[in-house]
């Protein structure tokens, strides 16, 4: 097991094993959209039977095991070549019993936190635990924790495994990874944007700060992940617009002005023999 993998590729990658393009050509299929976490990437299942709008709680089957999810778009319709393999199909719309077990699986995650704290303190280990989650059938616990560099945490899985007898998964997760598990208060005054809407990160750079005409004192233009702000990339747009805007204003303001100008020799001309006729009579 490879516990060195950033959180980012995992959430990409494993809940609806999503990562190939669907080989087939023409048609369509209908989907809905689901989501495993608050802000996290939305995935694309069958609805089957079931007749799900956005809000539904609904249980499916991804390459972790059993999970639970929220349907954040209703079913649509999307071309076959939109669509990533395999696309499973919806288990069923979430019981009063299947919410029960997601808040009981969220009090023993808690309690697996504290746990893992303490046996990462036994075995001295330089890394600090970030998140830990059930999958809905407690077929795995993965346990999300930021470090350094590599850890080797092998004994550390044998004693979780021996506790909790299940599946363990230790995963190392970049800071804006952290940021967008824990949550907070960005320099705006808001939360952030990756933990309240934010699906999927995107290359943040200085180019952006700097066609924005803002500070580039690191302080100034980073969250608190300590990583350029994710509201560079997706303001840079607008920007770019209003640019756009004032650059095509400015040519039809030079246009204007060069119409002007070839007009003015003969308005000029007479302007001349105007005065040069008063001094004369002068």
């Amino acid at each position: 097991m490879d516990g060195n993998e950033k959180l980012s590729e995992e959430t990409q990658a494993a809940p609806g094993e999503q990562n190939a393009p669907c080989e087939a050509e023409g048609g369509s299929v209908t989907v809905v959209g689901v989501r495993f976490r608050k802000a996290g990437r939305v995935y694309y299942f069958k609805p089957g039977e079931e007749d799900l709008q956005p809000g539904d709680r609904v249980i499916v089957e991804t390459v972790r095991g059993i999970e639970s999810g929220t349907v954040v778009m209703g079913p649509q319709e999307l071309p076959l070549d939109e669509v990533v393999v395999p696309l499973r199909e919806v288990i069923r719309k979430a019981t009063p019993e299947d919410i029960a077990v997601v808040a009981e699986n969220e009090r023993r995650a808690r309690e697996a936190f504290a746990i893992c704290e303490q046996k990462i303190a036994e075995h001295g280990l330089p890394m600090k635990l970030v998140d830990v989650e059930f999958t809905f059938d407690v077929g795995k616990i993965l346990f999300y924790f930021t470090a350094e560099g590599r850890v080797d945490f092998r004994e550390l899985v044998k004693d979780l495994a021996a506790i909790f007898r299940t599946r363990i998964e230790l995963r190392q997760i970049g800071v804006r990874d952290e940021a967008k598990l824990l949550g907070g208060i960005g320099p705006c005054g808001r939360e952030l944007c990756c933990s309240t809407w934010l699906g999927d990160f995107e290359p943040v750079s200085i180019r952006m700060a700097k066609g924005q005409n803002l500070s580039l004192n690191p302080t100034k233009i980073s969250g608190i992940c300590g990583r350029l702000m994710c509201c560079l990339k997706f303001e840079n747009e607008c920007y770019n617009c209003v640019r756009q805007e004032q650059a095509a204003e400015a040519e039809e303001s030079a246009c204007g002005e060069a119409a002007g100008e070839e007009e003015s020799p003969s308005g000029g001309g007479e302007e001349g023999t105007a005065e040069g006729e008063n001094g004369g009579n002068g």
